[in-house]
């Protein structure tokens, strides 16, 4: 099969349907067409920038291209797996340019957060960060923005690119294979993915409201507590 034919084939398994998920998928293919196996590797780069952008699709993708001769499944995994680092590095930069001090200044500015929010998350990426790194690259949403809170606790960089090569290897390994594995039938990873994305997001969801109330009632407490305190002063300066 010339690679022609094989671009064509991959280019009408993308094209299942007219969401927005499978014109990605088309321009993932046209990528790979173009640069070849390093096209893969800017769109996952991508993903880890842009989180919209699913490496649920993208990594199905390179397998599907790789299961069809376009380049070997060794070149799919390493080459994703290259574009993930670099992605990640450049939000891990992003976190030692803001730095703790400027993102707790920013913080108290903020309603509801204040700079020692950020003092706390800092101290906690201190301790569990190696962990944090490692399976984060695992979860979607957070497999992107862990790399920001590595930055700004100043993780040694080398130790997060261990890290991060290490989640992102095992990762892309699954979904790439997962490609390979199914061809054309590459959607029914897409299933599963969205299934445990929307889990995550669930998660995310209700902790930030369960953050929102707790936070809400706290201001409020601090508010009838100072009125009760100037009410008392007031008393007291007028019973004198």
């Amino acid at each position: 099969m010339t690679e022609q034919m094989q671009a064509a084939t991959i280019r009408a398994a993308a094209q299942s349907d007219g969401s927005w998920l499978s014109a990605l998928a088309d321009w993932v293919v046209s990528l790979m067409e173009i640069i070849g196996p390093p096209g893969a590797a800017v769109a996952v780069g991508l993903d880890n920038l842009f989180p919209p952008i699913p490496s649920e699709v993208v990594l199905p993708m390179a397998g599907l291209a790789a299961s069809r001769g376009s380049f070997t499944l060794f070149e799919a995994i390493a080459w994703t797996t290259f574009g993930s680092v670099f992605g990640a590095y450049i939000l891990y930069f992003l976190g030692r340019w803001l730095g703790a001090e400027r993102l707790a200044r920013i913080a108290d500015r903020l309603p509801l957060v204040s700079g020692e929010d950020v003092e706390k998350s800092v101290a906690w990426f201190e301790r569990h960060g190696s962990v944090a790194v490692f399976f984060g690259r695992m979860v979607p949403l957070f497999r992107s923005l862990i790399s920001i809170p590595a930055g700004v606790a100043k993780m040694h960089w080398w130790k997060f690119g261990l890290l991060t090569t290490a989640g992102s290897l095992i990762w892309n390994s699954i979904f790439v294979l997962a490609g390979f594995l199914l061809g054309e039938n590459w959607h029914i990873v897409e299933q599963y993915a969205e299934i445990f994305q929307m889990i995550v997001i669930v998660v995310v969801v209700v902790a930030i409201i369960w953050f929102v109330v707790v936070r809400v009632r706290a201001v409020i407490r601090d508010r009838r507590e100072r009125d009760a305190d100037a009410s008392g002063a007031s008393d007291d300066s007028g019973s004198s």
